[in-house]
């Protein structure tokens, strides 16, 4: 697990600032040659235990972004289509509460250990552990009070890259019941190349099993305007790991030739998901993790993992990592119970998740890659969301 470089070289015009405006506290801005990068800070509100969180809204080549400090939510993200018309293409809420208790995970930093662990239930140096049981009968990403459910310190800066803000954390010891005080920190950056680029540090100090990654819907159409079956998926991975009833990795790796499950060839997500696969009978639909062709078996440079388009506006996102899996998820369980950002109910397929991962319940498989971290070594991953128009 390990994190690459990844730089652009921009011609800087300008200075880095320190200014007030309407919207709250200009943290930082920054100029670079036909673009000026901020990000703004303003008060959202407080959690139902008192705590503040804080609103910072990014800007960087015609794209805005805004991250919570609850949960590092990514609230909302505005890119253009190919007509220059901007709109939000992430699934989320407009208010704090929502969050706190009907978010089913929307946007946020999902650990420590992303995706489902069986029975809660893993062993480590020959000690077990016994996690909550929040995704009956199993654990599922990090428990009843994961990360997605804590307010994370915040420090805002400028790279040579555009905006980013780095988000910090430390889990205590026996958090959830995972062994070892983890500190963790993200880094989201806004770049100058309309792309958000998420970089993760963690260390621990006793042996522990981390997995993160970030919890984004997306709907290229933009948010609330309905069903994403119409979206073109390609996934780069010839391989998948198969499920149980409970949604548990069986432990096989089987080849996606011949299946639904293959998204070698860009597909309408729509296309096959009725077709009566006994997979997508048991997750009502995709939600499995891919196992991703990576050329770099060291994971330590991006490579790309899977890129959807969206016909109708053109929009297109592409997601490159370091990470060996790519859970695909469908939007399977929204039910119209939720309503978003724009003030419409949330249905069945209306946003879907890439998440870059390590597999759902390594620590039960000799045969998935290690997800376990030690004291003296220091996770790292990295995942940037690439947006663009396509040609």
């Amino acid at each position: 697990m390990h994190m690459t470089s990844f730089r652009r070289t921009l011609v800087r015009i300008g200075v880095v600032a320190l200014v007030t405006g309407s919207a709250g506290t200009v943290a930082a801005s920054t100029s670079y040659a036909g673009d000026r990068a901020t990000i703004t800070k303003q008060a959202w509100g407080r959690t139902a235990d008192g705590v503040a969180v804080d609103r910072y809204t990014l800007t960087a080549n015609g794209m805005r972004v805004r991250i919570l400090t609850y949960g590092g939510i990514l609230q909302s993200i505005e890119t253009p289509d190919r007509r220059g018309k901007s709109a939000n293409v992430t699934l989320g809420f407009d208010n704090l509460r929502d969050y706190e208790t009907k978010s089913p995970y929307f946007g946020s930093i999902t650990g420590r250990y992303a995706n489902r662990i069986a029975k809660g239930q893993f062993t480590l140096d020959g000690v077990g552990y016994q996690l909550p049981i929040n995704n009956d009968p199993n654990s599922l990403h990090g428990g009843t009070v994961g990360f997605d459910k804590h307010v994370w310190a915040a420090t805002p800066a400028t790279t040579s890259d555009g905006v980013s803000l780095r988000l910090r954390l430390t889990s205590p010891d026996g958090d959830q019941g995972y062994p070892g005080a983890l500190t963790t920190t993200v880094t989201y950056t806004l770049t100058h190349n309309r792309a958000i680029r998420m970089d993760y540090l963690a260390t621990t100090s006793k042996p522990t099993i981390v997995n993160l990654t970030n919890h984004a819907y997306f709907n290229l159409a933009g948010e609330g305007s309905g069903t994403i079956d119409g979206h073109k998926l390609f996934l780069n991975a010839s391989r998948y790991t198969p499920v149980d009833s409970t949604l548990i990795p069986t432990g096989a790796i089987d080849r996606v030739a011949g299946t639904p499950m293959d998204f070698r060839e860009a597909t309408a997500i729509g296309a096959r998901n009725r077709d009566g696969f006994a997979q997508l009978l048991i997750g009502r639909g995709y939600d499995h993790n891919w196992v991703l062709d990576r050329r770099d078996k060291t994971h330590t440079r991006l490579e790309t993992a899977a890129r959807a388009t969206d016909p109708r506006s053109g929009r297109q996102l592409t997601v490159r990592t370091t990470e060996p899996g790519i859970q695909f998820y469908g939007g399977n369980f929204l039910d119209g119970t939720l309503v978003g950002t724009g003030g419409r109910m949330y249905r069945q397929g209306d946003g879907f998740a890439l998440e870059t991962q390590h597999y759902p319940d390594s620590p039960n498989h000799a045969n998935f890659p290690s997800t376990v971290l030690r004291p003296g070594q220091t996770y790292r991953t990295t995942t940037v969301y690439q947006f663009g128009v396509a040609r």
